[in-house]
């Protein structure tokens, strides 16, 4: 089968290469699927950058964790009625040295979830990383209907899926964007309120529209760099559930202002979720395809063959939506 693959870290021009390999063998538990399309996310280029792992895991990857396509195989232990059946896969290269960045993948049955009638292949490369974090970060601590939520960055991806998850679980949304182009993104997902970070003092428009009692939750892109503002805009026994810290790795806690308000903090990496996370996660991601209540990312499209720049795109931050290749 065709794929593209690497065998050791470095810039996407100089490491990625394309080439025929084996056609992945199926095991107890598991599904081989003929891959449709395969979702490049920001973890994605950094693990093939080196950024998020020192060294090769194995001595070849193929990388990418989402995508989606069509059961062909199924291993012993599952159901042969699987066969022909559209599913959209997550975690597909986590602990494993092959992804969906091929024609074939095999990856646990459970990490293969049926994709609603009619949902198209592309939708689906969307929602492993995106849409699971989304969740976690918004549901984390429960319900939130009647809540005020903070999503920072409304025109990312987990962002993207963050307000339409909080706006379906029955909150009011503000979120922070960097222009007017991101605040259009933002609105089409249902924002309630836009705040331009660039132009605009966000604690006071936050407390502005909160009437002073400041929000419930905050979904989190930049934690780091958004420390400050959030102890003075989450309200007491608010909660921070945060998917990114920024450039900053190790950030300074101002810990008295998070204390006196007994904030709660989440990080959240959808990797190590737990699988009750997972469970929660797919039944509601299920149940808003089904009744059509996502709007996805832009999408932009790739072929395997210009996988370089893709992953530069996202690299860069010059692709703003999802980017992924079509391999069917």
């Amino acid at each position: 089968m065709r794929a593209a693959y690497y065998e050791k870290l470095g810039a996407a021009r100089d490491v990625l290469r394309l080439g025929e390999v084996n056609v992945p063998e199926v095991g107890p538990g598991e599904v081989r699927v003929r891959v449709h399309t395969s979702g490049i996310n920001p973890s994605d280029v950094k693990r093939r950058g080196g950024q998020s792992m020192p060294s090769m895991p194995f001595p070849r990857v193929i990388p990418h964790q989402d995508g989606a396509g069509v059961i062909e195989a199924v291993g012993e232990g599952v159901s042969p009625a699987r066969v022909g059946e559209a599913v959209w896969l997550y975690r597909a290269q986590l602990g494993r040295p092959f992804g969906t960045a091929a024609e074939w993948v095999v990856v646990p049955s459970a990490q293969a979830v049926r994709l609603p009638a009619a949902t198209d292949f592309a939708v689906g490369a969307c929602l492993g990383v995106p849409a699971m974090t989304a969740h976690r970060c918004v549901f984390a601590d429960g319900p939130v209907s009647g809540q005020t939520i903070l999503v920072a960055g409304g025109a990312g991806a987990v962002s993207h899926y963050a307000i339409q998850l909080a706006k379906w679980g029955g909150a009011q949304v503000i979120t922070t964007v960097s222009s007017a182009a991101k605040g259009e993104v933002a609105l089409a997902a249902g924002a309630d309120h836009l705040i331009n970070y660039r132009t605009e003092d966000v604690v006071a428009r936050v407390h502005e529209l909160t009437q002073g009692r400041g929000v419930d939750r905050v979904v989190e892109v930049a934690f780091s760099a958004n420390l400050g503002l959030n102890a003075r805009m989450v309200k007491t026994n608010g909660v921070i559930a945060s998917y990114s810290a920024g450039p900053d790795n190790e950030p300074h806690l101002p810990y008295g202002a998070f204390s006196t308000k007994n904030i709660t903090i989440h990080f959240v990496l959808v990797y190590v979720m737990s699988e009750a996370a997972h469970q929660a996660a797919i039944e509601d991601i299920t149940a808003c395809l089904e009744n059509k209540s996502f709007r996805h990312p832009t999408i932009h499209r790739f072929g395997l063959d210009d996988i370089v720049t893709a992953h530069e795109g996202v690299e860069s931050g010059q692709i703003v939506g999802k980017a992924m290749l079509t391999l069917a």
